[in-house]
């Protein structure tokens, strides 16, 4: 028997980091994307986020990540048209494991996610996390 515990902070925006997450039906989005991952015999720890992007700490069996994201991605943009018709997200993520001594510093930072953003952006915010992850990138590319 093989024993995996996999442990993800995901990270993706809108497109074009357009604030399209409305409060009005940001704890229904969060409810949906929790499914999908239920759905994929995952676990989620939280999930949160800003008008502009969205933050999940999940527990995932063994998987083929990117099909997940983009079934995460499409469902999810699918299911947001319905309250805003422009909405999209970005074609690129961030998936960073994440080590189970870490999980309740990474929980308190995404729960903490709109006093976080007073002050820096996301894009600040996400080039920090790719930095602090050790994670080579070509800053053209991201935005993506």
């Amino acid at each position: 028997m093989s024993h995996s515990r996999l442990i993800y902070h995901i990270v993706f925006a809108t497109k074009d980091r357009f604030p399209l997450i409305s409060e009005r039906w940001e704890t229904e989005l969060f409810s949906y994307l929790a499914g999908i991952v239920n759905n994929h015999k995952g676990r989620v720890i939280i999930i949160n986020g800003m008008p502009d992007h969205v933050h999940l700490l999940v527990i995932l069996e063994p998987c083929d990540l990117p099909a997940f994201m983009r079934e995460l991605k499409a469902s999810s943009s699918r299911w947001a048209k319905q309250h805003n018709p422009k909405f999209a997200w970005q074609r690129r993520y961030g998936a960073f494991t994440v080590s189970e001594s870490a999980i309740e510093k990474v929980r308190d930072y995404i729960r903490d996610q709109k006093e976080h953003h007073a002050q820096p952006t996301f894009e600040q915010e996400y080039v920090g996390i790719l930095r602090n992850h050790n994670v080579k990138f070509e800053e053209k590319y991201v935005w993506d």
